[in-house]
This record gives structure tokens, sequence and C-alpha cells, in this order.
């Protein structure tokens, strides 16, 4: 319960933080479970999956089945995101999965927020604060890392030709969003 406190009382960005600067459009993500998921190959064993979540693939990469979702960020380390209300049966699930492999599992929900930023110069908007090359030869469809944007530290992925995920703690939210949005300005037209 002191997640749900600490979310109620912490600054956060709210739906209606949509922002639109001619071709951009930046959005809070809302209603996503994550998790963080820690696994070395020998628990794993011959898994491509634990229960529905990607482990398989190269590292800074993301994988996507339906409403769920796995990036690699490391050799041992997964971002799973689910519907948030699917949050304690993934848990008690991928729990199943490990029959008692060492593994960690961290449910995260409440200490990130994402935003989906959107258009034909997003990634130009991006790396106003992001040191990666994100030009979509660089950083194509299905690629995921951790990074900087400013002074924050965040998860980016692409998921479309033009659509970006930017993930950051909560406590950094307000930052990151004034950041985005004042580089989008460049782009309003």
């Amino acid at each position: 319960m002191l997640e749900v406190n600490l979310a109620r009382r912490t600054p956060a960005i709210r739906p209606a933080a949509v922002v639109s600067a001619g071709p951009i459009r930046i959005a809070p993500e809302t209603g996503e479970g994550r998790l963080s998921f820690r696994a070395k190959a020998k628990a794993l064993g011959e898994r491509s999956d634990v229960a529905g979540f990607a482990v398989d693939g190269a590292i800074n990469s993301r994988k996507s089945d339906g409403e769920t979702a796995s990036l690699r960020l490391g050799p041992d380390e997964w971002l799973f995101i689910c519907p948030e209300g699917d949050i304690d049966d993934a848990m008690s699930a991928i729990g199943r999965a490990m029959d008692g492999a060492a593994h960690s599992l961290v449910d995260v929900s409440h200490r990130d927020v994402t935003f989906m930023v959107s258009g034909q110069e997003a990634d130009a908007v991006i790396n106003a604060g992001c040191p990666l090359d994100l030009s979509l030869d660089r950083f194509p469809v299905g690629k995921a890392s951790r990074t900087v944007f400013g002074k924050s530290d965040i998860v980016i992925a692409r998921v479309g030709q033009h659509d970006f995920r930017v993930t950051t703690w909560r406590s950094f939210a307000p930052y990151v969003h004034g950041l985005l949005r004042d580089a989008a300005k460049d782009y309003a037209g």
C-alpha cells in the first residue's frame, strides 16, 4: 500500500497533459503495469519466455505481444510491461514459471511514468536531450535502451517509425515532460 500512497503524493503528469506542437505529440501512457525482472542465463535455462514475457533476443531490444512487452536492458535484466490490472497475476505466473530458480521480480509500476512521443520529428525532439543516435537506421523499431535525457535516467523504446516510449522515474516526470515540450516547440511550425 505504501507505493499507492507515494504515487498520490508525488507530482505526476496527468492525462490532460497531452501536448501537441505541430507534428509532435507528447502523451502520458496510463494504465500500465511494469515489472523489473532479473535472472542469470543459468536460472533461465533454455526458456525463450517466462509466463508469456520474452526473455530471448538481443540486449537493447523490445518484443511485444498484444498488451504485453518485454524490454531486454542488459544481459540479465528485463522490464516487463502489462496492463496495470494484470500485475498480481503476472507476478504469480512468473514466480510459478521460474519454479524456485534464482531471480528477482519487483513491481515498479508506481515508480515510473511513460510518455509516448510521436510525430515526424520525434527522434529529433528526444535527441535534444538524449545522446543516442535515434535515427531510424541506427535505432530501428524494436530497439530499446537505458540512457539519459537531460539530467534524468530514462528507458527509451522505438515502437513505430515515428513513435517512441520514454519512461522515467515519477519524480523526474515533470522535468522530462517539460524538456520534451520545450524541444517540440522547434517543430511547431
